[in-house]
């Protein structure tokens, strides 16, 4: 009877055991599921993250670095006078491109330079303002700023190029960042044969050749007038106005024609105003 009982005894002893080993065994499969569902959840959090700062990283490289500043004025269709933030004067140079003279100490109003210059203080007015993205080498040998001028998100380098006033020139490494754009902007221009592109060979990897401009002016058939001695001198300035001179002012006998009239009125007719000297 002891014997029984002691059986009965180890018996029940024995079930326990198994019972408590079946539990702590399914508890440590389930820890082991949630460790694994945490470690899964860590690891998709950790790759959004990543991919998100990636991102921003490639989007930020991708955007050049710019600053806004105020047009102080528009020398030339490649070269402006702006004022920065902490109010200081700076004279900039558009990068990659050339337009034709207006200013040149020593060369004449180039073809399409008036126009040049006329497009470019219209889209940057004094006072407006304008973002500025400078290049690598962020100055020239004369100290101007290099840079890229975007007006309402336009890039006004390739503005200039589409309209066939400037060519694609002074590439030198390392800024090239826009240069491949540029380039194809330009063919572009070459293939409307647009404003300096209108003119063959006028255009080239050297500069503007002027004795193909005036080749092309001296072949243009003479404007007639109403008189067969105009004497009113029509004239294009520095900074893109047309004005004239009439015999007794001040600066007639300096001034190179570029139309003549015989009555002011033709030369009013024509969109020029009168000297005030």
């Amino acid at each position: 009877m002891k014997t029984h009982t002691f059986f009965n005894s180890y018996r029940h002893v024995l079930i326990l055991m198994a019972i408590c080993l079946l539990t702590l065994t399914g508890c440590q499969e389930m820890l082991d599921d949630s460790t694994d569902e945490n470690s899964t959840e860590e690891n998709t959090t950790s790759s959004t993250e990543n991919a998100l700062t990636t991102d921003n990283k490639d989007s930020s490289e991708s955007k050049g670095k710019t600053f806004k500043a105020e047009i102080v004025r528009v020398v030339d269709g490649d070269t402006v006078k702006i004022k920065t933030a902490n109010g200081r004067e700076e004279t900039v140079r558009l990068l990659l491109i050339d337009t034709p003279e207006t200013v040149h100490p020593s060369k004449p109003v180039q073809p399409f330079g008036p126009e040049a210059s006329k497009f470019t203080k219209e889209l940057l007015p004094a006072g407006s303002e304008v973002e500025v993205e400078t290049g690598i080498g962020e100055r020239d040998k004369y100290g101007r700023l290099l840079a890229y001028f975007y007006v309402d998100g336009k890039m006004v380098n390739k503005l200039l190029l589409e309209k066939g006033l400037a060519r694609v020139a002074y590439v030198y490494a390392p800024n090239t960042k826009y240069l491949d754009e540029l380039e194809a902007i330009q063919k572009q221009a070459q293939k409307k044969e647009v404003g300096i592109w209108s003119i063959e060979n006028y255009a080239t990897s050297k500069g503007f050749d002027d004795s193909k401009a005036e080749k092309v002016t001296a072949e243009k058939p003479t404007k007639k007038t109403s008189c067969s001695n105009p004497e009113i001198k029509g004239n294009i300035n520095s900074k893109g106005d047309k004005i004239y001179h009439i015999p007794s002012g001040q600066y007639y006998k300096i001034t190179k024609e570029e139309e003549l009239f015989c009555t002011e009125q033709e030369a009013v007719n024509a969109g020029f105003r009168k000297s005030q000297s």
